[in-house]
């Protein structure tokens, strides 16, 4: 499984880096919107929701929440080139689209489910097709199916309110937080652009992501992903977008005519944290024997040598190198050589992470 980019016919001048203000403040809606999908994100969070945030503006945030929730809206993506456009140019790019443009990318993030949705010029005209729609979004939730009544009932309305209430959120919060996040994300643009003309084009698109592979041939990068999709780049427009706030999420967007998105964590330190599925799989898989469990306990604390482990699980030296060597692999201890003697030591802080990194996998 998994979004693959094919770059048979890709160009780098089809290829376009920048820093995007309406796609970050999209992240920090969907953390907003989802805080127990972001257990390291929830003390800031919490902080912004009570400093921020007041009554009406935390309902209409719910009530618009489907937009930026499971699915992120394309709409609130980069919709048309130059990127590093300020806030209100990426509003006014939502304000010139055609009716039909706005309610089709619109009706997907109602939904928020990678289903069919008919062609917006059915839901605006076609009362039949509106209804199956709205129950369509109904069956999903209450909210969803609330959401999109409104949107085929009164599109302009929805519009309105939509880009009213994101001119509420840059003015309360995201405006101050903005121009921080623009400088931190300064040199990750500057590299990329770099990179993109200078290097392979796959190997830069597979750094984006500790999960990608790249294809033998080179012009195939495939992301980890729950969604299946081969998406052909060149000549429609790759943008490229790094996110502070976007971790541990790549988002990929395919939306015909407008330009393919892909939207990354570009924080230091962030990306090397990703585990691959097979090394989740490998770090739950070694601690379902009981065996090497047990060797677990006794290498909490205090180092330990492999005979001494032996002696004490009444093993022969052989089989609990054997087990040491497949925690080791997996990542979940550390050894190290003082004169004669390695010692074994439990990596607590890896253990720590681990249900978090099993909830980042299965979300990105």
């Amino acid at each position: 499984m998994g979004i693959t980019l094919d770059l048979r016919s890709a160009q780098a001048a089809d290829v376009h880096v920048g820093r995007l203000p309406l796609a970050e403040l999209l992240t920090v809606l969907h953390i907003l919107a989802e805080p127990d999908h972001h257990p390291e994100a929830q003390r800031w969070t919490r902080r912004l929701l009570d400093a921020h945030l007041d009554e009406a503006l935390r309902d209409e945030m719910s009530a618009l929440s489907p937009l930026w929730a499971r699915l992120r809206c394309r709409l609130l993506f980069p919709l048309a080139a130059p990127l590093d456009g300020s806030f209100e140019d990426e509003l006014g790019h939502l304000e010139k689209l055609s009716l039909e443009e706005f309610v089709g990318l619109c009706a997907q993030g109602a939904l928020g489910f990678l289903e069919d949705v008919p062609p917006a010029r059915m839901l605006l005209h076609d009362p039949v097709a509106a209804q199956a729609y709205v129950t369509q979004c109904e069956r999903r939730s209450f909210r969803r199916g609330a959401l999109a009544y409104d949107l085929v009932t009164s599109p302009e309305r929805v519009r309105a309110r939509l880009i009213g209430f994101l001119r509420e959120c840059s003015a309360a919060f995201f405006a101050s937080e903005w121009r921080l996040l623009h400088d931190r994300l300064e040199p990750a643009v500057a590299q990329l652009r770099t990179d993109v003309r200078r290097r392979d084009l796959a190997e830069v698109l597979a750094g984006l992501s500790p999960t990608a592979v790249v294809s033998k041939d080179g012009a195939k990068v495939r992301y980890d992903k729950l969604a299946i999709a081969d998406i052909p780049v060149g000549p429609r427009p790759l943008f490229i977008v790094p996110s502070v706030h976007g971790w541990p999420h790549l988002t990929v967007k395919d939306e015909e005519p407008f330009p393919i998105v892909v939207q990354f964590a570009a924080l230091a330190g962030r990306a090397a944290e990703q585990l691959t599925l097979r090394q989740l799989h490998e770090r739950l898989s070694v601690l379902a024997s009981p065996g090497r469990m047990e060797l677990c306990r006794h290498l909490l604390g205090e180092p330990i040598t492999t005979s001494e482990l032996a002696q004490r699980l009444g093993l022969a030296d052989t089989q609990v190198s054997r087990s040491i060597r497949q925690l080791r692999e997996a990542g979940l201890i550390e050894s190290e050589r003082e004169g004669r003697y390695v010692y074994h030591r439990l990596a607590t802080s890896t253990l720590l992470r681990l249900g978090q990194d099993a909830l980042a996998t299965i979300m990105r």
